[in-house]
């Protein structure tokens, strides 16, 4: 057993492969994960995500790739000697084990009293101490969900693997949940690899984010480079909201939307053709001072989020194409009625050629 203090081991994948039978569920993927780092794998159902981790784990042999663990290649190894703790979304927790059983479950090298002392620094670590004797129906999910962490952390692995640990939890508990085990997981510096489909949970937990479709990584970085600058059409569509316009480009340099002509940012500039795609609240709405790429629209609905309003409107010279806007509930005032004015910014429009 590792000290729980040491920082995490830096994990490599390279040229990842897997197919099942005519599937390819993993198509060349290449990634690296920092010492203490903790990355997100996102991404719709069937891209590859769960397949990745669980070969990474040597729960699934990669048909080619090469997997490090710090120093080590672990390509070829069991499970057992792979030095990582995982978490299911089932929990996996063992009905007719005590907590402190289930806890102490990995722990087969220690002495009774080194696997006892470890079981209650565990529990005291997830905010569970006291509850060595109960059993895993007597507690709630979340409860459940914690007592399955300390399973998983009580060897003090080198990496952590997390597969979809939320999902089976209600929103409430779940982002509860979710911020406890980034501060956990950050206390420990232990390195940590997390797949999941919802884009929340990997904004809110992630030092980066991994985007993945088709078997194949789209994008890599942070979550503010994901959502700002999408890589390709999918990232963009699979992270947030947005809008996307078809244009062909003017013998003026104009970018041409139907009956719009539109002036474009930069480097952007240059594409021929192709679609632009811009975020709902990068759209400027009755702005106070004039501002490029400015037009009349009409408010078709405008629903109140809370903290937000998403409007949906046409353009004049766009009927029958709808865009989203969103705004704060305190710009709603300067709407004044449907007919508005409508800002999109240059800079705020990225060019898909």
């Amino acid at each position: 057993m590792h000290d729980s203090a040491v920082l995490g081991t830096p994990l490599r994948v390279q040229d990842m492969h897997k197919r099942f039978g005519q599937f390819a569920a993993l198509d060349g993927v290449s990634l690296a994960v920092d010492a203490g780092e903790l990355v997100c794998l996102l991404g719709p159902s069937g891209c590859g995500k769960t397949t990745l981790l669980r070969c990474i784990a040597g729960l699934e042999r990669q048909d080619r790739g090469i997997i490090h663990l710090g120093a080590r290649d672990v390509s070829g190894l069991p499970p057992q000697a792979r030095d990582y703790g995982i978490l299911f979304q089932s929990y996996a927790l063992f009905p007719n084990l005590t907590v402190a059983q289930n806890i102490a479950y990995g722990l087969t090298a220690a002495s009774r009293d080194e696997a006892r002392r470890r079981v209650a620094e565990m529990l005291d670590l997830v905010g569970l101490a006291g509850s060595e004797k109960k059993y895993p129906g007597q507690l709630s999910g979340g409860q459940q969900q914690r007592v399955a962490m300390a399973r998983a952390l009580a060897p003090a692995p080198s990496l952590l693997l997390l597969d979809e640990p939320m999902s089976a939890l209600d929103a409430r508990v779940r982002e509860h949940l979710c911020g406890e085990l980034r501060a956990l997981q950050k206390r420990l510096g232990i390195t940590t690899l997390m797949v999941t489909h919802n884009q929340d949970e990997a904004m809110l937990m992630a030092d980066r984010i991994a985007v993945m479709n088709h078997g194949k990584l789209e994008q890599y970085g942070s979550a503010q480079d994901i959502y700002r600058a999408p890589a390709t059409p999918f990232v963009a569509e699979f992270v947030g909201q947005g809008n996307w316009l078809p244009f062909e480009r003017g013998a003026d340099g104009l970018a041409r939307v139907g009956g719009l002509s539109l002036r474009l940012h930069g480097e952007r500039a240059n594409a021929s053709r192709g679609r632009l795609f811009c975020r709902p609240e990068a759209i400027g709405i009755n702005p106070v001072v004039q501002q490029d790429n400015l037009f009349r629209a009409q408010v078709r609905e405008i629903t109140f989020l809370g903290n937000r309003c998403r409007m949906r409107f046409e353009l004049n010279e766009l009927p029958g194409h709808a865009l989203l806007a969103e705004l704060a509930p305190e710009q709603m005032p300067r709407l004044g009625s449907a007919d508005i004015w409508v800002s999109l910014p240059p800079q705020n429009l990225q060019v898909f050629a």
